[in-house]
């Protein structure tokens, strides 16, 4: 892979700090691809690059989802103002690999781009789903997680509430519960999600 940003996917809705970061970023030769929003993005699917994502609520979830039909995997980093600590965390527990306080000068910019690009390089593809999986089922309790390994390994809500001494409505709630915090519509996802993080083997 070339040294440095091939390219940068740029997401954000506010058009006037698109052109500031887009022209910032270009000034330092970096190829920026601007897109007001997700679905601008999913209509032309880049092939490679660094997602610069506005951590706007649900955004970095909703473009996961995205990855994930897609099949494509680019790491995310995640900007706002003065962001707070919890909101961070929060992004970085989302999938997110770098989290940057807008604004930000170009210099110091293209470092958190250049360290992104090396912990993507470095985990790889398979890896990089395998931290957003990870993510997602981290949200989940405890029950919702040994649901998820009972809904993965085949069981039906009967066998699986028989393993956990619960009845088989409970574990139809948690299931729901674990369905809405992943994000997925069907078992299959959450299968694949928890495949991913490795909860399967």
């Amino acid at each position: 892979m070339e040294q440095g940003i091939s390219n940068l996917i740029l997401i954000d809705r506010d058009m006037r700090r698109r052109a500031t970061i887009s022209h910032a970023l270009s000034s330092a030769n970096i190829h920026v691809e601007p897109f007001e929003n997700l679905s601008e993005l999913t209509s032309s699917w880049p092939r490679s690059g660094i997602i610069l994502i506005h951590d706007d609520a649900g955004a970095i979830d909703e473009l996961i989802e995205n990855m994930s039909q897609h099949g494509e995997w680019f790491p995310i980093i995640a900007f706002s103002e003065n962001p707070a600590a919890q909101r961070i965390v929060g992004a970085i527990l989302d999938g997110a690999i770098d989290y940057i306080a807008w604004p930000i000068t170009a210099p110091e910019l293209n470092e958190t781009l250049d360290r992104a690009m090396r912990r993507a390089e470095s985990v790889g593809n398979a890896k990089l789903r395998e931290i957003m999986a990870r993510a997602r089922v981290d949200r989940l309790t405890r029950r919702e997680r040994e649901v998820l390994g009972g809904v993965a390994s085949g069981l039906s809500n009967r066998l699986i509430g028989e393993k956990l001494s619960i009845s088989p409505r409970t574990v139809e709630i948690h299931r729901a519960n674990m369905l809405n915090k992943l994000g997925a519509n069907h078992t299959s996802d959450a299968i694949r999600i928890a495949i991913e993080a490795a909860m399967v083997h």
